[in-house]
């Protein structure tokens, strides 16, 4: 992100416990994405709609095969010349 561990913060942990922090299971059990809302709109979005089971192929429960595509195209527009893949 542009700003140094330094050694000290190294040793005393800070790496894993960011790591730690940003963790699907830490996040997903936030209360504020457990019961918080949030206004879209004209919809009220629940904030634990963003966080499911976490297992690879799960969106097949979430997602039709076409809808799946469009993401597809999306995502390889959005991310063009900046070096990231989402296939394999």
């Amino acid at each position: 992100m542009g700003y140094p561990i330094s050694r000290e913060e190294e040793e005393a942990g800070a790496v894993q416990e960011i790591v730690r922090l940003c963790s699907f299971e830490n996040l997903s059990n936030l209360d504020v994405n457990k019961t918080g809302v949030k206004q879209q709109t004209k919809a009220k979005v629940e904030n634990n709609f963003c966080f499911r089971k976490g297992k690879v192929g799960d969106w097949k429960n979430y997602l039709t095969t076409e809808m799946a595509e469009r993401l597809d195209k999306l995502m390889d527009q959005t991310f063009a010349g900046t070096g990231f893949s989402f296939h394999d």
